[in-house]
């Protein structure tokens, strides 16, 4: 079996694991914090 890992803090996920779109693909993290960061940082980066 593969481990899946955050996309944002590369921790190991469970099945409690949060699914986020971003740019148009779906990631999964550990938790609110890290899915709040990853939205912040693609909506930066689109900015500049």
């Amino acid at each position: 079996m593969v481990e899946k890992t955050c996309a944002a803090c590369d921790c190991k996920l469970d099945e409690g694991s949060i699914k986020v779109k971003i740019g148009g693909k779906t990631v999964e993290v550990c938790c609110d914090e890290c899915a709040q960061k990853l939205k912040e940082a693609s909506s930066s980066s689109k900015r500049g």
